[in-house]
């Protein structure tokens, strides 16, 4: 009887979490700014009522936050102007790839 064996490979790479709290504020982030962060890591965007009301602050202040999250290239918007904005995260934390290959025995 013939026995064949194969090599078997198999790679996990884990790409660290960007967006946490101390890579944020090493980046000069402000509470105000990780507020929102935390919200889209949360519920996926945030728009800027959404995070007007979650800060209380002025309309305003709000789309200026999130402008600067968006310059810092952390937010980037999705949708059509006014009220049609919406915030995301430019890449997702916890980003995982995963490869392999196996072989028979």
């Amino acid at each position: 009887m013939e026995r064949k064996e194969e090599l078997r490979e198999f790679t996990i790479v884990f790409h660290k979490d960007i967006f946490n709290e101390e890579e944020l504020s090493k980046r000069g982030l402000k509470e105000r700014h990780i507020k929102a962060v935390r919200y889209v890591k949360e519920k996926g965007k945030i728009t800027n009522r959404e995070y007007k009301e979650l800060s209380n602050i002025s309309r305003q202040m709000a789309t200026i936050f999130l402008s600067q999250l968006v310059e810092k290239e952390i937010l980037i918007m999705k949708g059509k102007a006014g009220k049609g904005i919406a915030y995301q995260l430019t890449k997702l934390p916890n980003n995982c790839l995963i490869k392999g290959k196996f072989g028979t025995m």
